[in-house]
């Protein structure tokens, strides 16, 4: 009875999870005030260490610190919930970006082609999730890059408790806590490759909004400023198609390519030990799995739509901070180039629920966020000169702190999933943005763009 009224007594707002909110805004003014570092492994090779990264791993350890109580179970739920309402404001600056570099129609055969890149998973992954003894679990792991949407498309082929589906939640939760990190760093060492920075661009729109904003800051750093539009640009862009036509590859391509890969390799290179983890393994994945944004933002009251605003303020006063810490960029300008992220976020979730075909927020916010700020706009002049003030990489700091405290409860089941389930992911991960970015180039140099 006592845990029952302790759960019920917590069942507050979230805007009003002050412990929450008052660990993340300290452990952003931390990140930021380390700054970006640069480490140069030689003269081309460079690692770009940025303080998005500090605060998810901050985030992390602190929620892992048993002796600090501060943050537990509670909080880090909590912040899983506001990822996906904070994930928005990303998209939006994205998009916003997208449509002010919307000059040219010239880069449009490279922003399509590069999209089946995303195959490079497939013929990466898929050979070593064999030999490392995973059996039809490869399916599942390698036919995508395994975020939400291919989840669904997993689960309606295959079925919620099969091998296909475990391998799929495999690459979900490892992404999840290692995804973000390993794009960063990857994108920073692809710079040394023959590659042009709009391939790596493209390449960065991975059809997740987190991986793709941890991929595109190290460009942002390495590269000169005033490339940082088109890169912004490619990089948004291309990721509004993998949200938009990602599922169609996996569907019509990826999972029958796969198939018949997996029919031909495993009878040559599958081991006789399996590496199949037990569905037990899964069961707080395919809880949360039922835990999404359709669940924690259903109802249009007046109370879901109030909350909303208060957290919007609050995340865009986290962010306004940090791009002042970051860039010395005045906190009032910072402020209102949030506010109107916010509001056309805002705007997203609420056609979300009342749109008749069930869109997505994240195709409305990138819908809007393009077309408010195209040349032609007329509310391009006021739009792009505040959100253009806004250093993205301040936006994903605060992002990733919350993410650093949600994922900390996923942490024990990350440990069970095992090193094979780690290098599996790294390779569809690195699968997914070399083939993307090498096709990108290829195409940019036919099309006479670079």
């Amino acid at each position: 009875m006592s845990k029952n009224k302790e759960s019920n007594s917590r069942k507050i707002r979230p805007w009003m999870e002050y412990k929450l909110h008052i660990v993340v805004f300290f452990l952003v003014v931390i990140a930021e005030l380390i700054g970006t570092q640069k480490i140069h492994l030689s003269k081309n090779i460079i690692i770009v260490l940025m303080p998005l990264l500090y605060a998810m791993i901050l985030g992390l350890i602190l929620f892992l610190a048993k002796p600090f109580k501060f943050i537990q179970n509670h909080e880090s739920k909590v912040a899983e919930g506001l990822m996906i309402l904070f994930m928005v404001p990303i998209l939006a600056k994205l998009a916003v970006s997208g449509g002010q570099g919307f000059t040219s129609l010239s880069f449009a055969p490279a922003l399509i082609l590069q999209q089946f890149g995303h195959l490079g998973s497939i013929l990466l992954a898929l050979p070593i999730a064999l030999i490392l003894g995973f059996k039809r679990e490869s399916i599942g792991m390698t036919s995508s890059i395994c975020r939400e949407p291919d989840i669904g498309i997993i689960i309606d082929r295959y079925g919620f408790r099969s091998p296909e589906t475990r391998g799929v939640l495999t690459v979900y939760v490892i992404g999840t806590i290692i995804g973000t990190v390993f794009i960063s760093l990857l994108t920073s060492l692809s710079t040394a490759l023959p590659l042009h920075p709009y391939a790596l661009a493209m390449a960065s729109g991975l059809g997740s909004a987190s991986m793709n904003a941890a991929a595109i800051t190290p460009l942002l750093a390495i590269y000169p400023s005033a490339m940082d539009t088109q890169i912004l640009a490619f990089s948004g862009l291309s990721n509004l198609l993998s949200f938009c036509f990602g599922v169609y590859i996996v569907i019509f391509i990826a999972l029958p390519l796969t198939e018949k890969l997996y029919k031909w390799l495993e009878p040559k290179i599958g081991r006789n030990t399996s590496a199949t983890i037990e569905p037990d393994s899964y069961k707080d994945e395919m809880d949360m799995k039922d835990h999404k944004l359709d669940k924690e933002l259903d109802k249009l009251s007046l109370k879901r739509l109030s909350d909303w605003i208060i957290l919007l303020l609050i995340f865009s006063f986290f962010v306004a901070t940090a791009n002042h810490i970051a860039k010395g960029t005045p906190f009032t300008t910072a402020f209102i180039g949030m506010l109107i992220l916010s509001v056309i976020s805002y705007i997203s979730f609420i056609l979300e629920k009342i749109s008749p075909h069930n869109i997505s927020s994240i195709i409305w916010v990138s819908l809007i966020g393009i077309t408010l700020a195209l040349p032609m706009a007329p509310t391009s002049s006021f739009i792009v000169p505040f959100v253009k003030a806004l250093d993205l990489s301040a936006i994903i700091t605060v992002y990733l702190a919350y993410v650093g405290i949600s994922i900390g409860r996923d942490w024990d089941q990350f440990k069970k999933l095992g090193w094979r389930g780690s290098i599996v992911t790294v390779l569809v991960i690195l699968g997914t943005f070399l083939g993307s970015a090498t096709i990108a180039h290829i195409s940019l140099i036919l099309t006479h763009v670079i």
